[in-house]
């Protein structure tokens, strides 16, 4: 592989309710130690269970909290954000959401876009945060 993958997965064995088939994975440093998150949600990524449902700020801290960690995984901190997207299901879930990534990126100062959508992947999930980072050497 070009770049390198952290977590690799596939759909069939994570959403086996969803006929699909898709190759993944949460995170690719790319070449030069450009980071990419894939979208993080109140879910634990080392049994793909949906934790803090129907509580807005825990998934957020979740999210928040596998985002650190795969950056880590990637040989890389928190600091490393340059950019993170946040997607809300309700505008009124904004002001909770961001207390809590305001916590986790308090002296980082990346640059953000926050969007409402109708609806996320499953249900469940309240909110979505993905991040792009580089790590330097």
């Amino acid at each position: 592989m070009k770049h390198t993958r952290i977590r690799m997965f596939n759909t069939k064995t994570t959403y086996p309710e969803q006929n699909l088939d898709n190759d993944l994975c949460q995170a690719v440093v790319a070449r030069g130690k450009t980071v990419f998150l894939r979208g993080q949600i109140g879910q634990n990524l080392d049994t793909s269970e949906s934790v803090c449902i129907g509580d807005v700020q825990g998934q957020a801290e979740q999210a928040m909290y596998n985002i650190n960690m795969l950056l880590k995984e990637a040989g890389g901190e928190i600091e490393d954000i340059c950019k993170i997207t946040i997607y809300i299901i309700d505008p009124r879930y904004r002001e909770d959401v961001y207390r809590v990534i305001g916590k986790w990126l308090k002296g980082v100062f990346p640059v953000s876009t926050g969007i409402v959508v109708s609806a996320l992947a499953r249900p469940e999930w309240l909110v979505e945060i993905d991040a792009t980072a580089v790590i330097t050497e």
